[in-house]
């Protein structure tokens, strides 16, 4: 039988740290640390700002897959020296009275799997720490902002609490003093917001809520765990053939705070544009904002011209990285960041999903300045049908003007029937039509339903929300952001900028403008003639054949 020393000592082997602090030519590979944190240590060794973090290997997750609980039995010494480094690392201690340390915990696997398993953030706060934290950044607002955002997730989380239980209670707050969003709350309202989430925990776990920073964080590291097997998890596995055995890593990372302040916020960011490839940087960012404010889908973005205004140092090294991303992984880069008081911190760099469209046209680009050649963007174009490549557009009768307009995340055009929930997908699919998927918020745990649709409408969300980024993925139209959008709480219509639209009407998607129009219209396709004739230039001189698959169809009717 294992001991809780021998379990101890089997965690430690597998716990990890960024920055890497072993040889540079020793890097732990994706499979041992995951994706995220491989990614990490490589920023980190290339001098670009990231908190110092540790990680629990891969092995870890197959342990407790295999184990249950009792595979993490002798986590209570590793988690002890390595909360000793993290502290020597940043000058706070997570629970200490003075100086408190607060840490995300993030999920990892070897394959990204973009908002599939589940993150806690501002973990090691309870009334002690609140005050401390007060004390120390002399910003109360910060401290209740994090002191509710924890509760919440952790709730969420940990307990599987739906998250209507807690929207319903800051609606009812929001009401109370007489606000439409919670970004209008100030300090007493957010106090009062905290107050009233830790009720509605306590009614839904029948439990107060865990002012021990260990106890929150051996919980959140388990739910880490445990969302290896989410549903939308399986779902993403299965739609892009990833073993079940392959496990999330866990990184335990010292918090940096996008809600600081004005000159603080949160973002995501490509290299290039995900949705037709154009060499420029593409960022979405909230400012005084936490990082799922941005990737949850649940807020509408601005650009990177609100960074640069509100942070100026923070963009000036944002776009001095750009080019050292894409020189350190050879590709196009998807990254998240926070900034802190005008302070650049990467959370996170992975190779970014674009459309076959965008792949095209960046290995192209990518080859012409010298940094892949041109077997490498073959290689990296096997997966599309090359002479299936093309453009695409709405013919559109004189006159036609739009039912809204939204923020395109997608490009390409797609025309079906609108249903407003998934389940009302499935059913319209099996009937043999295309489908619209319109929702409130745009969310991964719609997967199965995204697969199955055309395009994905969001009233709300950014275009680098996790769920944006899967619709990509999946070679489907995609608009956020469109505000005139109300739907019905039937489930079975909608009001588009004050018009009805009944499940089941047709619609036609301009996911390239951002369009969408009554009716079906008329689709036209045009050749991407230049980017053909550049690969097909490539294919004659290779001297190995290039398989071509089928790419996933852009252009759909009714």
């Amino acid at each position: 039988m294992t001991t809780n020393m021998q379990r101890a000592g089997l965690l430690a082997s597998q716990c990890y740290r960024i920055p890497y602090e072993g040889p540079a030519d020793s890097l732990p590979s994706k499979e041992t640390v995951g994706s995220k944190a491989h990614n990490l240590m490589r920023l980190a060794r290339r001098a670009l700002p990231v908190p110092p973090a540790f990680v629990l290997g891969t092995e870890v997750c197959r342990a407790y897959l295999s184990e249950g609980p009792r595979a993490l039995s002798g986590l209570g010494p590793v988690l002890d020296a390595e909360l000793e480094k993290l502290g020597a690392a940043t000058g706070r201690y997570l629970g200490d009275p003075k100086r408190p340390l607060l840490l995300s915990v993030r999920s990892g696997a070897a394959i990204s799997m973009p908002g599939m398993m589940e993150t806690i953030l501002n973990i090691g706060l309870n009334e002690t720490a609140l005050r401390a934290l007060i004390r120390m950044t002399g910003n109360p607002h910060l401290a209740y902002d994090c002191d509710r955002r924890l509760i919440q997730q952790y709730g969420e989380v940990v307990h599987a609490i739906p998250a209507q239980h807690f929207t319903a209670r800051l609606k009812e707050v929001l009401s109370e003093v007489h606000a439409s969003d919670v970004d209008e709350l100030g300090t007493d309202g957010l106090k009062h917001l905290a107050m009233a989430f830790r009720e509605t925990y306590q009614a839904a776990t029948g439990t107060v809520f865990p002012s021990d920073p260990r106890r929150q964080l051996l919980a959140a590291i388990e739910a880490v765990l445990r969302s290896w097997f989410s549903e939308r998890a399986i779902s993403y596995r299965k739609l892009n053939a990833i073993p079940d055995d392959m496990g999330t890593a866990v990184t335990v990372q010292a918090m940096v705070f996008g809600n600081l302040s004005l000159a603080s916020g949160s973002g995501v960011g490509f290299t290039r544009s995900p949705a037709d490839g154009a060499n420029a940087l593409y960022v979405d960012y909230l400012s005084n904002a936490q990082g799922e404010d941005v990737v949850a889908g649940r807020r509408k973005a601005m650009g990177s011209g609100d960074l640069e205004r509100r942070a100026p140092d923070a963009y000036r090294d944002l776009v001095a990285a750009r080019p050292l991303l894409e020189q350190e992984f050879g590709d196009m880069q998807d990254f998240e960041f926070t900034v802190e008081e005008d302070k650049l911190y990467f959370l996170q760099a992975r190779n970014g999903k674009r459309t076959p469209l965008a792949a095209a046209r960046i290995a192209c680009d990518q080859v012409r300045e010298g940094l892949i050649t041109e077997n490498q963007a073959l290689e990296r174009l096997q997966s599309i049908d090359i002479d299936a490549l093309e453009t695409v557009r709405l013919n559109l009768a004189e006159g036609a003007t739009p039912l809204v307009r939204g923020t395109a995340a997608s490009t390409g055009v797609a025309v079906g029937a609108v249903a407003f929930d998934p389940e009302r997908v499935a059913h319209l699919a099996r009937g043999g039509k295309h489908v619209i998927l319109v929702r409130e918020t745009a969310e991964t745990g719609d997967i199965a339903a995204m697969s199955q649709a055309e395009a994905l409408i969001a009233a709300e969300g950014a275009r680098t929300s996790h769920a944006a980024v899967v619709a990509r993925q999946l070679g489907k139209v995609c608009i956020v952001g469109c505000e005139g959008i109300v739907i019905d709480p039937s489930g079975r219509r909608a009001k588009f900028s004050g018009k009805t639209i009944e499940e089941g009407e047709i619609l036609s998607v301009d996911g390239t403008k951002g369009e969408i129009y009554r009716g079906a219209m008329e689709v036209v396709t045009e050749r991407a003639t230049e980017l053909l004739e550049q690969i097909a230039g490539w294919q004659k001189k290779s001297p190995a054949p290039h398989k071509k698959r089928s790419s996933s169809r852009r252009v759909t009717r009714a």
